[in-house]
């Protein structure tokens, strides 16, 4: 029933434990204390909303770093991810195989801003040795949600 849960949660994490025992053929009670269970063990971390910024008022420039870090003694990359994932323009950082090893995704007002965080907290940390800095110009799906349909498309988003 754990997985189960899960899926639905991440589909749409506005359900009820009494929806989700519907949706599962189970009582509300063992959906409540599974759900709470995940929580204190920290398989769940949080809940969150999908929002097109597009569609508001708001501006907001999101850019994809790629970092190439020199990996600490005793830490590997954990302790710069970490300190790099406390700054408040951060909004993921991944540890990556391939030519650089953190990914790190920020949002800023501005491109400058953006830029700002890069050349003054970002680049001059001591284990990173270099930065390549991937602006999004258009955002078409994110957390398997398609933000816009084509020709009227008006299908809905299927989630299994």
């Amino acid at each position: 029933m754990r997985q189960e849960i899960l899926k639905v949660l991440e589909g749409d994490s506005r359900l009820t434990p009494a929806q989700i025992a519907v949706m599962l053929g189970t009582t509300e009670e063992a959906v409540q204390k599974e759900i709470e269970r995940l929580e204190n063990e920290g398989v769940i971390v949080g809940y969150s909303t999908l929002i097109d910024w597009e569609k508001t008022d708001r501006e907001l420039v999101t850019a994809n770093i790629a970092v190439k870090v020199t990996p600490q003694r005793g830490h590997g990359f954990d302790q710069t991810a970490l300190r790099i994932a406390e700054f408040p323009e951060v909004d993921a950082v991944f540890l990556v195989s391939g030519d650089f090893d953190l990914l790190v995704m920020v949002e800023g007002a501005t491109i400058k801003d953006i830029a700002r965080f890069v050349a003054t907290k970002l680049a001059v940390m001591d284990s990173v040795e270099s930065c390549t800095t991937h602006f999004v110009l258009k955002k078409f799906k994110q957390n398997g949600r398609i933000f816009e349909r084509q020709n009227g498309d008006e299908r809905p988003n299927i989630l299994l």
